[in-house]
């Protein structure tokens, strides 16, 4: 199994980034996940950091090297974040609990499978076209073909996501067979809600992803403006075995032989710490030592 991947995440305009993303990965399988905490309800950088923290985890264990039923794991760790989150709240005493939209996507025997809650998207490209996306759970998508000002107005109300009292409806799609050269696009609402499908497909279908992603989040940036939202994006390259080049671990995977994990799940990046995957040990107890900070904090306030 060999591709590369890249990923960038942008704070924007915004006091805080509450988007995380991180992929994990095995010899036979690979797990990419984007979580965007939602604005509006308390800690939404908590609610997408226990989101990415639960399913790498889940991964970890049942991944072994292959996960036995992936549509299954989807499933289970979605609804297993989701309770993480719930735990969260209760053990804080909060009356409002985190909330977080939530994207993820296995690659295992050269098949694609993802699932969604939320708004943060999946793009699967092939040969400069679209082959598909996520439909958001959002009442604009509900409602799209009726459109109106009342729905164009909604574009972020949403009727499902992960760490409200309602169980969090969910979609798992069934395995598409990857093909070489496909890219496989994570992303939150801030670059997607200002850049065109066309832009997205054109940019990831000319350049590699580690020029992509970089030039999407800064288009998006550069689109939003002074009110930009937070801007992540992850994005994979697919080789097929027979084409494949030998690739640095750092800018990507070439996990061919071994029985390794491997994982870039964090929190709390800086611009600089973000970008290619490229976190030294430093970085990564910096990321580490925020997160359980504001956990922390969280914990001291008054119920």
């Amino acid at each position: 199994m060999k591709f590369s991947v890249f990923q960038v995440s942008r704070k924007g305009g915004r006091k805080n980034n509450e988007d995380r993303m991180g992929y994990c990965y095995t010899r036979a399988s690979a797990l990419l996940v984007m979580a965007d905490g939602m604005g509006g309800h308390p800690e939404g950088e908590v609610a997408a950091q226990l989101a990415l923290e639960s399913v790498a985890q889940s991964f970890q264990q049942q991944a072994c090297p292959e996960l036995p039923d992936v549509n299954a794991f989807l499933s289970g760790a979605m609804m297993g974040a989701h309770h993480e989150i719930l735990r969260y709240s209760v053990r804080q005493g909060m009356v409002d609990s985190p909330r977080t939209t939530l994207v993820l996507a296995v690659v295992q025997n050269g098949a694609l499978c993802w699932a969604h809650c939320g708004d943060s998207r999946l793009y699967l490209v092939r040969q400069g076209n679209l082959v598909t996306r996520t439909r958001d759970h959002s009442m604009l998508e509900q409602q799209r073909g009726k459109m109106s000002r009342e729905t164009v107005s909604s574009r972020n109300v949403l009727y499902t996501c992960l760490g409200s009292p309602l169980d969090p409806v969910f979609s798992v799609n069934m395995p598409v067979r990857l093909m070489h050269g496909d890219r496989v696009m994570l992303c939150s609402d801030g670059l997607w809600s200002v850049l065109s499908e066309e832009e997205i497909v054109r940019e990831l279908s000319a350049k590699s992803v580690d020029q992509a992603v970089p030039d999407l989040v800064e288009n998006a940036l550069r689109v939003g403006g002074v009110s930009s939202d937070n801007v992540t994006c992850l994005a994979l390259s697919w080789e097929s075995p027979d084409q494949a080049e030998p690739l640095s671990v750092l800018d990507g995977a070439d996990v061919t032989t071994g029985g390794f994990f491997a994982s870039t799940v964090q929190a709390g990046w800086s611009d600089a710490e973000a970008e290619g995957g490229e976190l030294d040990d430093a970085a990564i107890e910096r990321s580490i030592a925020e997160i359980n900070d504001a956990i922390r904090r969280a914990s001291k306030k008054p119920s």
